[in-house]
């Protein structure tokens, strides 16, 4: 709800300041049912909200770092009310140069089945680079490409929509290894100019959101 940290909110409890449907409540590990108990600390009530996670679609803009907290770069949380950033957490990364589909939860095995590779969940990127782009890369995404350190990615697909240069293509992961796309482009010897993610899963960016916006879920 926006008060604090887990630490914060168990010193309220102990301090007594907590009470659930009246009663002062002493114990950090009290569940309560959200949208059904009434919670308040000091005396003011406060909105626990729906059952369920909360999930909210983000079009992550340039120049913004996907993390919680930053010392001196702008974060993706930065971009949420106060009492909503705190309740919520990236399911994966984008680069401060990408834009594009981010999904903050407050769900950890939500986001545990979006990012971890054993679930396969799909990723597609439009992507513009600074050559052409050769019809035979579709068959080496298709294989796989070797990294920078060796490292073989799963097979991926790879549309090209413009050949000549700058070339730009759509292309789809199922997982997210550090800069994987760029370095995917840079072992053939291109360097990516733009990228944006546009879908995770079956869910597509809104074509209505604009960057630095946000919606729930």
């Amino acid at each position: 709800a926006g008060v604090g940290s887990r630490r914060d909110v168990r010193q309220l409890v102990k301090q007594g300041r907590v009470a659930v449907n009246g009663t002062v409540e002493r114990d950090p590990g009290c569940r309560v049912r959200a949208g059904l108990d009434t919670v308040t600390v000091d005396g003011q009530r406060l909105e626990t909200g729906p059952a369920g996670p909360l999930i909210l679609m983000l079009n992550k803009p340039r120049g913004v770092i996907t993390a919680t907290r930053d010392a001196t770069a702008r974060t993706v949380l930065d971009l949420l009310p106060p009492a909503l950033a705190r309740r919520v957490f990236p399911a994966g990364r984008l680069d401060k140069d990408t834009e594009g589909l981010l999904i903050l939860t407050d769900d950890g095995q939500l986001c545990h089945r979006l990012i971890s590779p054993r679930h396969g969940v799909e990723k597609e990127y439009w992507v513009e680079v600074d050559g052409a782009l050769p019809g035979e890369l579709v068959a080496s995404f298709a294989k796989g490409i070797r990294l920078d350190d060796g490292y073989v990615t799963r097979p991926a697909r790879l549309a090209i929509e413009q050949a000549s240069a700058p070339g730009q293509a759509r292309v789809v992961l199922t997982e997210g290894r550090y800069h994987q796309v760029k370095r995917m482009f840079a072992a053939c010897g291109l360097k990516v100019t733009a990228l944006r993610r546009l879908r995770i899963g079956g869910l597509q960016l809104d074509p209505d959101l604009p960057p630095g916006k946000y919606r729930p879920l």
